[in-house]
């Protein structure tokens, strides 16, 4: 019951033949196109079918690209975004786990990871994950995460369910159940089933982040950190995004060496 099984159930919007995953490509194109960034090589973390990366290498002008997802069928339909998006820059795909960034990529200049992520790493993973990308960065390198505040939607906005409807299709519902919390490690346990049938797909860790942990933790190893919302980018098909800049690589390559073995 690993994770690539549990997202061929739940699969988010970046297939390059889905017309909703397009869009959404489009949406991140126009977002990048809008930033005071630049960057030759790229790195998308969590990268799936490479779908935010190839629209950050479009709107920068991007000559260099690298994907990093555990899950390596999903990086074969990366030529596909490229083709689509009319460019050809240097593709590099790297099959790992982004907790072990330092040692699987070389330098970048900018680094994104997109698509409400964060929850498969808890506080002590994210800090490895933070103070990896920071090491990996030029000294003028920017890194950045769509997210959105679960905090704020759970606890606020009373969304938080025991059990809950995920995905429903023509062939089959994902629903999830409430199965314990680790108070160690700051996560929900949630079982994923397959309905009819009740078969059990996952089960999964996730921490239920809110945006201003995020921005105090990447202002450790960021000179500069900072918000931008949807009302501020304007663009639907975008959540809040986190920006980070000019990494502070001493200090992430301190903690990250000491958090590689963090309990």
């Amino acid at each position: 019951m690993s994770l690539e099984e549990f997202y061929r159930h739940f699969r988010w919007w970046m297939d390059p033949d889905d017309g909703r995953a397009l869009r959404r490509f489009n949406a991140i194109v126009s977002f990048f196109e809008g930033r005071d960034v630049e960057a030759s090589r790229v790195l998308d973390l969590c990268a799936g079918t490479g779908i935010a990366g190839v629209a950050a290498a479009k709107a920068l002008s991007a000559s260099g690209l690298t994907l990093v997802e555990a899950r390596a069928e999903d990086m074969e339909k990366a030529m596909k975004w490229l083709e689509l998006a009319g460019i050809r820059p240097e593709l590099r795909t790297v099959a790992g786990d982004v907790l072990d960034l330092p040692s699987l990529v070389g330098e970048h200049d900018l680094a994104l990871l997109w698509g409400h992520t964060m929850p498969h790493f808890d506080p002590f993973e994210a800090v490895r994950l933070f103070s990896g990308v920071a090491s990996v960065l030029s000294d003028d390198g920017a890194f950045f995460i769509e997210e959105t505040d679960r905090i704020k939607r759970f606890l606020y906005g009373s969304a938080y369910k025991d059990f809950l409807v995920e995905r429903r299709t023509q062939d089959y519902t994902l629903v999830s159940l409430h199965e314990g919390y680790d108070v160690r490690r700051g996560v929900e346990r949630r079982g994923y089933y397959r309905l009819p049938g009740f078969e059990r797909v996952a089960g999964m860790k996730l921490r239920l982040w809110d945006l201003a942990s995020q921005l105090a933790l990447g202002r450790i190893f960021f000179r500069e950190a900072e918000l931008v919302t949807p009302s501020e980018h304007g663009l639907s098909e975008v959540s809040e995004v986190l920006v980070f800049k000019r990494p502070n690589k001493r200090i992430a390559r301190e903690v990250y060496s000491e958090f590689q073995n963090s309990l």
